[in-house]
C-alpha cells in the first residue's frame, strides 16, 4: 500500500496551512470546500500552488517535462478513469510505478491504482496545468493503439460536444492557444495558419507576406486548439463539416486585436486560419506606405474630384485595403458623408459608415451599393468589383457625382480597364467615370540593423543576370539582406507599397473603349510618365529600402 498520507489532508486543513504558510492571506473555507475550491480562491499560479501541495503532503513535486519524459503506463488503465481521477501514472526513475497528482487522491483510487499496476506505488504532485497538459497529450496519443474504437468520437454526440467544450476550456489548451497568438503578436504577423497533418500539428505565422513554422502544441490537442479558437470567434463547435467564418476582439500582450477566423475541414481534421488586426496600426498616413513623391502628389490630387472612379488593383494581400483607408482617412472630415461596403472591416476609421457584408441575409457589395446612393452620400467605398452587378452600380454611381473608390484584381493598372469592360460595363461609361488606377505590391523592407552594402562588379554582374535585368551596371551599389536577432535571421523588418498610378488624362481616356488593349493603355501611360510598378521596386532597391530578391519575387520585369 502507498505510504499513508497524514489524517488531515483535507481542503480545510489544506487552507489552514496555506494561511499559515503566507501569514494569514490565505482565507479558511468551510469544511465542505474542495481542494480546486481553494485553488481558485487562493489566488496563487498553479506552480506554487503544487509546491505548497507538495510540503503540505511531503511527497516531490513533478515537473512536466518529467513526466513527459518518463515511461508512461496509462495503457494498462481506461481513459474514462484516468480523466475522472486526475492522476496519471508513470515508472519512476528507481522503475517503481508512480502516480502523478494535484491534489490528495481517495483511498479508492490508491488501492485501484495499486491493483492495476501490481504493487505499492509512489505518489508525486504536480500543478493542475501540467497535470492536464499531460494527460491531453499521453492519452490522445495513446487513443489510436490502446482503444481505436474510441480516436474518433461521434461527430454528433451531445455528450462529445460538452466534453469538447470542457477541453478546450481548460487551463492547457487556454494557455497554448494563448501562447501562439501572443507569439505572433510579438513577432508582426498578420496571419495565424494551425493546420493538422498526420505527422503532426502545425502552426505557420504569416510575417512580412511569408510563412515560417514555429513550434506547435502536440497533435492529440489540435481538435481541442480549434474549438477554443471557435469558441473564441462565436463559431459552432459541433459542426466538423463545414467551413464557418467568425470574428473576436482580443487584448493580447497589452495590445487590443481584432481577429478574423476561418476554419476549414481537411482530412486530418480541421484547420483554422487567424488573421490578426491591431486596432492602433497607426498607418493610415499616405507618406508611410511607400508612394513616391510624383505618385503621392497625383493621388492627392485625385482624391480631391468631387466624383469619378479610383480604382485600386492587386493580388490578395497586396496592401490594397491599407491603401484604401489611407485614402479614406484623407477624405474623412467632417463636411463629407463617407459610406464603405467592406468583407471584412479591417480598420475602424472614426466619422466613417462602415458595413460589412452578409450574404446570408443578402447583404452583398450590389445590393449595399444600391441602398447607398439613398444615404446621401459624398463618397462611397466598396471593398471590392466582382460582379456585373456590382461594377454597374460603382459606375452608376460615380456618375451621379459620388467619389467611388474600390478594388479589381489585376495585375497591372493598365489591365483594370479591360477587366471591368469585360464584367460588362460600356466603354463610354468607363471613359466618363474613370479617374484613376493604382497597382500595387508589398515588398520587404531591409532591416537596417544588418543589411550590407556592395558595389556591383563584373563578376557579380555576370554570376547574377538578375541585376542586369532590372537595369542595374557596374559600379553601382546595391544592398542585400544579411540576418540577425533584431529582424528573426530573415534580413528583412516590416513591408512597404511599390506603386503604379495610372492618371486617366485626355489621351489614355481615348483609349478605353469595348476592345481596348491594356499594353496600348500601358504604352500611352508611360509617354505621360507614368512610373511602373517595376521601375519603383528599383528605385526603392537604389534607396537601400529592399533588395533585388524581393523585386524580383513581387513584381514581373516587362
Amino acid at each position: 500500500m502507498l505510504e499513508a498520507l497524514p489524517d488531515t489532508h483535507s481542503p480545510a486543513a489544506f487552507a489552514a496551512f496555506m494561511a499559515g504558510e503566507a501569514g494569514g492571506n490565505v482565507a479558511v473555507g468551510d469544511a465542505g470546500q474542495t481542494f480546486r475550491h481553494v485553488f481558485e480562491t487562493a489566488g496563487l499560479p498553479a506552480r506554487q500552488f503544487a509546491d505548497a501541495m507538495a510540503r503540505f503532503l511531503s511527497r516531490p513535486r513533478i515537473a512536466y517535462g518529467e513526466m513527459m519524459a518518463a515511461e508512461p503506463l496509462t495503457a494498462r488503465f481506461s481513459r474514462r478513469f484516468l480523466r475522472d481521477t486526475g492522476i496519471f501514472a508513470f515508472r519512476g526513475t528507481s522503475g517503481e510505478p508512480a502516480l502523478a497528482v494535484a491534489e490528495p487522491p481517495t483511498e479508492a483510487v490508491v488501492r485501484a491504482a495499486e491493483i492495476v499496476l501490481g504493487g505499492m506505488v509512489a505518489l508525486h504532485v504536480a500543478s493542475y496545468d501540467d497535470l492536464s497538459q499531460v494527460l491531453a497529450e499521453r492519452l490522445g496519443a495513446d487513443a489510436v493503439a490502446v482503444e481505436p474504437q474510441e480516436a474518433e468520437p461521434a461527430r454528433d454526440g451531445h455528450d462529445d460536444v460538452e466534453s469538447l467544450r470542457d477541453l478546450a476550456s481548460g487551463a492547457p489548451v487556454v494557455r497554448a492557444v494563448n501562447d501562439v497568438l501572443e507569439k505572433a503578436v510579438e513577432l508582426r504577423a498578420t496571419d495565424v495558419h494551425i493546420e493538422p497533418f498526420r505527422t503532426g500539428l502545425t502552426v505557420r505565422l504569416r510575417i512580412d507576406g511569408l510563412l515560417r513554422p514555429v513550434p506547435a502544441p502536440p497533435i492529440a490537442m489540435a481538435q481541442a486548439i480549434v474549438s477554443r479558437i471557435k469558441i473564441l470567434a462565436g463559431l459552432n463547435i459541433a459542426e466538423r463539416r463545414l467551413p464557418q467564418d467568425g470574428a473576436a476582439r482580443l487584448r493580447l500582450a497589452g495590445t487590443d486585436i481584432d481577429v478574423r477566423v476561418a476554419t476549414m475541414p481537411t482530412g486530418q481534421g480541421e484547420s483554422a486560419v487567424i488573421r490578426l488586426l491591431p486596432r492602433d496600426r497607426g498607418l493610415l498616413d499616405m507618406a508611410r506606405i511607400g508612394l513616391n513623391p510624383r505618385d503621392e502628389s497625383i493621388m492627392r490630387r485625385l482624391l480631391r474630384l468631387p466624383h469619378g472612379m479610383i480604382a485600386i488593383t492587386g493580388p490578395t494581400g497586396s496592401g490594397k485595403t491599407t491603401t484604401l483607408a489611407c485614402a479614406l482617412s484623407i477624405l474623412n472630415e467632417p463636411l463629407r458623408k463617407i459610406l464603405t461596403i467592406e468583407d471584412p472591416i479591417e480598420y475602424e476609421i472614426p466619422g466613417v459608415n462602415q458595413s460589412q457584408v452578409k450574404p446570408s441575409i443578402g447583404l452583398t457589395f450590389a445590393t449595399a451599393m444600391r441602398a447607398f446612393v439613398r444615404q446621401d452620400p459624398d463618397v462611397i467605398m466598396v471593398g471590392e468589383v466582382r460582379d456585373s452587378e456590382t461594377a454597374d452600380t460603382a459606375i452608376h454611381a460615380a456618375l451621379t457625382g459620388h467619389l467611388v473608390l474600390t478594388t479589381v484584381h489585376t495585375e497591372t493598372a493598365a489591365a483594370a480597364v479591360p477587366r471591368l469592360l469585360d464584367l460588362g460595363v460600356e466603354g463610354f461609361l468607363l471613359q466618363s467615370t474613370l479617374r484613376g488606377i493604382v497597382a500595387q505590391r508589398l515588398v520587404r523592407v531591409l532591416c537596417e540593423h544588418c543589411k550590407r552594402r556592395f558595389t556591383l562588379d563584373r563578376a557579380a554582374m555576370a554570376a547574377n543576370p538578375d541585376y542586369a535585368a532590372l537595369g542595374f551596371a557596374e559600379g553601382e551599389s546595391v544592398f542585400e539582406p544579411v540576418g540577425c536577432e533584431r529582424c528573426g535571421g530573415t534580413g528583412y523588418r516590416g513591408r512597404r507599397g511599390v506603386f503604379e498610378i495610372l492618371e486617366v488624362t485626355p489621351a489614355v481616356r481615348r483609349l478605353i473603349r469595348n476592345d481596348s488593349d491594356s499594353g496600348t493603355i500601358e504604352q500611352a501611360a508611360r509617354a505621360e510618365g507614368l512610373t511602373t510598378m517595376i521601375d519603383d521596386a528599383v528605385g526603392q532597391c537604389r534607396a537601400g529600402l529592399t533588395s533585388t530578391a524581393e523585386v524580383l519575387r513581387v513584381t514581373t520585369v516587362r
